[in-house]
């Protein structure tokens, strides 16, 4: 110990002031010359030198520990990927709803594992529906927030988008978007056991579900705060994004609802990031579906955000006559929904397409809901339906550049901005001409073939199942 004690003296005696070392040496000579006094001094130095190590030893070790910590954490959040952090279990049980949802709107989706989505979903137990893309499964994060879990298919199908393919273009849009009518990724999987993206759970389900039911009541101004809500959405993706986001597939199926029936745009599964400089974008094959495809998207010319606008507009009518836009039941007459709703637009008979129910004309057995509208408000409503059908047949028109951006659409919508006189958007179908005679092979191309293309893959549209 006596040997340690000089040791440590030392440095200090090298290191103080020649008065400091004048009131040592008197010191070091007391010693000498009073042994009680030299064992006290001892005594209190031997003190003094055990508890600098303990307290350096103690600092050393919150240091290693601090350091330990701070490069587990970092390896964590590069797990596999620079951007995306995996979340353990046990953090997320921590978390309430609330902070997690607040956590997520300023944080990039999260990386789970594959044995994590096997926990939410119970062992992939509760199956939403399935397509070319997949199957969706129902869960729930350990903190009890529900989602819905698209796990995609391995491999091509029938030359469609592989499981890669398929999740970059979903990670590439949507992983970067935040907006109220655009459905949330909260996070993804992607390894050697699953390729699977994680979103939030609608409660109601796609829009086709409850727009297509005769049973359910939805009134006039639900329907056209339906079809704002897409359109704002629309709006974000096209003008607001530092990308533009054309999502190539807007269809009554890919729009889904929360319980208070708010709009949510979803599968971005064939959507694609545009440069802003860019005028127009070329593609290899068809994207879309049948019906709400827009006409430049057949015929190998540049194709413009205005695809989106024009299938918004065939989904606008659908809403409006609550009714798909192609019914191979219906009389031949009345089979392709758009051009039945501008013959009885130019008769000034419109409003027969209306459904009853969303006017306040529901079963009195039924509760009809908040949305449906009392019959002293019906001319109000009727002013409703005919401006979203105006509002649609300029969406539709068959010239790109005649077809409104999405910001005026919303503003139209929304009352703001007058709706000039409307042009026939179905003239060219009215003459023997190559375009019309194109139409004309679609239309029988729809009758027989009600699909869903993904990546120029055919598949029902009734096993597109959205999140």
């Amino acid at each position: 110990m006596v040997r340690s004690i000089r040791q440590y003296d030392r440095p200090r005696l090298s290191l103080t002031s020649g008065c400091q070392q004048a009131h040592l040496q008197s010191a070091t000579e007391a010693f000498s010359t009073s042994k009680p006094a030299g064992n006290s001094m001892n005594a209190h130095i031997a003190i003094v030198t055990v508890v600098f190590v303990v307290l350096f030893a103690a600092w050393l070790f919150f240091t290693y520990r601090r350091a330990e910590d701070c490069f587990q954490g970092v390896a964590t959040r590069l797990a596999a990927t620079q951007h995306y952090a995996v979340v353990p279990d046990e953090a997320m049980r921590r978390a309430t709803v609330e902070a997690f949802l607040a956590e997520m709107a300023n944080e990039k989706p999260i990386r789970f594992t594959a044995r994590q989505l096997a926990g939410f979903t119970r062992g992939y137990s509760a199956r939403l529906g399935a397509g070319g893309f997949g199957t969706v499964y129902r869960g729930a994060l350990p903190n009890g927030l529900p989602v819905a879990v698209k796990v995609l298919r391995w491999g091509g199908l029938d030359g469609g988008k592989t499981s890669e393919e398929q999740f970059m273009a979903e990670m590439g849009t949507i992983g970067r978007t935040h907006h109220i009518n655009l459905v949330r990724l909260f996070g993804f999987c992607f390894d050697d056991a699953a390729r699977a993206l994680v979103y939030e759970f609608m409660d109601k389900g796609a829009l086709d579900s409850c727009l297509f039911d005769p049973a359910q009541v939805i009134g006039i101004p639900a329907l056209r705060d339906i079809a704002l809500g897409v359109a704002r959405g629309l709006r974000y993706l096209h003008e607001e994004c530092q990308q533009k986001i054309i999502h190539y597939d807007i269809k009554a199926g890919n729009v889904l609802l929360d319980g208070s029936l708010t709009p949510k745009v979803a599968d971005f599964g064939l959507a694609r990031l545009v440069n802003r400089a860019d005028t127009h974008v070329s593609l290899s094959c068809v994207r879309g579906t049948p019906g709400y495809t827009a006409p430049e998207m057949w015929m190998q010319s540049g194709i413009t955000e205005k695809c989106d606008v024009y299938s918004f507009g065939m989904l606008l009518l659908e809403i409006v006559g609550r009714r798909r836009n192609f019914d191979e039941a219906a009389p031949e007459s009345q089979q392709w929904f758009p051009m039945l709703a501008w013959t009885k637009y130019e008769k000034g008979e419109l409003m027969e397409l209306v459904v009853p129910p969303a006017l306040g004309h529901g079963n009195d057995n039924e509760d009809p809901g908040p949305a449906v509208a009392p019959a002293d408000d019906q001319p109000l409503y009727w002013e409703l339906a005919e401006r979203m059908c105006k509002v649609a047949f300029w969406c539709v028109q068959p010239v790109p550049q005649a077809r409104p951006p999405m910001g005026a659409v919303v503003k139209m919508l929304e009352g703001e901005m007058d709706i000039a006189h409307l042009p026939n958007p179905f003239q060219h179908l009215m003459a023997s001409t190559p375009v019309a005679n194109f139409w004309t092979t679609m239309a029988s191309y729809i009758s027989t073939t009600a699909v869903s293309t993904n990546g120029g893959v055919s598949r029902g549209s009734n096993e597109i199942v959205s999140l």
